[in-house]
C-alpha cells in the first residue's frame, strides 16, 4: 500500500520531537504492529501470528510503542489486550491515517 505524509497545521511541535516519532515508525515490525492496531485491538498472540515475528522480538517492539504513548496495553484476563492510543488514529471517518502530532500518515 502506498504511504502519503500530510503536515499537520493544527499542531506544531518541534521539528526534533516529530522526527523522533517518524523513526519510531520505521521499523518493518513498529509499522506492521501500528497497522494492524489500526483494525482494532489485538492480543499479543496475534500480532505475533499476523506479523510473523517471535513473542520476545515483539514485546520489545511493543514496549517502544508504549513508552512513545502511541499503543496502550490493558489486561485482558490473563493476556494483555493492545490498542492504539487515544487521538493516534486520525479521526472516525479516516481508518487509514495516524496523527502523530506533527503530521498525519495515511495508508492509502
Amino acid at each position: 500500500m502506498p504511504m502519503s505524509l500530510h503536515p499537520d497545521h493544527h499542531h506544531a511541535p518541534d521539528a526534533d520531537g516529530c522526527v523522533a516519532r517518524l523513526k519510531l515508525l520505521a521499523d518493518g515490525i513498529r509499522l506492521g504492529v501500528v497497522r494492524e492496531l489500526m483494525r482494532g485491538p489485538r492480543h499479543v498472540g496475534e500480532l505475533a501470528t499476523l506479523l510473523r515475528a517471535e513473542r520476545s522480538l515483539l514485546s520489545h517492539h511493543l514496549r517502544i510503542l508504549r513508552d512513545a504513548r502511541i499503543v496502550i496495553a490493558e489486561r485482558d484476563g490473563k493476556s494483555v489486550l493492545y490498542r492504539l492510543a487515544d487521538g493516534v488514529l486520525a479521526g472516525r471517518r479516516a481508518r487509514g491515517a495516524l496523527d502523530l502530532g506533527c503530521c498525519r500518515l495515511s495508508f492509502d
